[in-house]
C-alpha cells in the first residue's frame, strides 16, 4: 500500500498534467480536509517531493484564504547552463557577485532595467537584514530568480 505522501505526491502531479498550463494554485487546507491529514502532511510532500532541483518552483501566501501555487519548469534546453549557475553560485553569494549576475542578465536582454533595478534592491544586505545567513539568503533567491527567467 502506497504511503500517504506518495498519494498526495502523485494528486498533485496528476492535477499539474490534467491542466493545459504548467502550474497550479490549491488550498493547502483543503488539500489536507481531502486527504483526512493535517496541513503540515501537505507541507512535508511539497517541501521533500516538489523542489527546484526536481523541477517545481513552489510558493506559498497566507492570508486571504491563502492558497500555493506550484509551477513545472522546463529544463529541456537550459538543464546544463542552469546547472553551471548553481555550482558557480554554490550556497554563499555576495551582493557585488548578485549585481554581476543581475548586469549580465540585463545585457542579455533577460530582464527589463526595471527587473535589474528591483531585484538589485531586493539583494541589497539593508533589506536581507544583518542576520548571518544572508549571503546564503541572496544564494537561495538568485537560483530561484535564475531558474524562473531560464526557464
Amino acid at each position: 500500500m502506497a504511503k500517504l505522501s506518495d498519494i498526495i505526491e502523485d494528486f498533485i502531479k496528476d492535477m499539474l498534467d490534467s491542466t493545459q498550463k504548467s502550474q497550479i494554485e490549491i488550498k493547502r487546507n483543503e488539500l489536507a480536509s481531502y486527504f483526512g491529514c493535517a496541513p503540515s502532511q501537505i507541507n512535508y510532500v511539497l517541501t521533500t517531493r516538489f523542489t527546484m532541483d526536481k523541477g517545481y518552483y513552489v510558493e506559498s501566501r497566507r492570508g486571504g484564504g491563502g492558497f500555493i501555487l506550484i509551477r513545472r519548469i522546463s529544463f529541456s534546453e537550459n538543464k546544463p547552463f542552469i546547472d553551471i549557475i548553481n555550482e558557480k553560485i554554490g550556497d554563499s553569494l555576495t551582493y557585488d557577485a548578485a549585481c554581476g549576475i543581475l548586469d549580465s542578465l540585463f545585457e542579455l536582454s533577460a530582464i527589463t532595467e526595471r527587473e535589474l533595478n528591483i531585484l538589485k534592491v531586493s539583494l541589497n544586505d539593508r533589506v536581507l537584514g544583518s542576520g548571518g545567513n544572508k549571503n546564503k539568503l541572496r544564494a537561495e533567491i538568485v537560483k530561484g530568480i535564475l531558474t524562473v527567467i531560464l526557464n
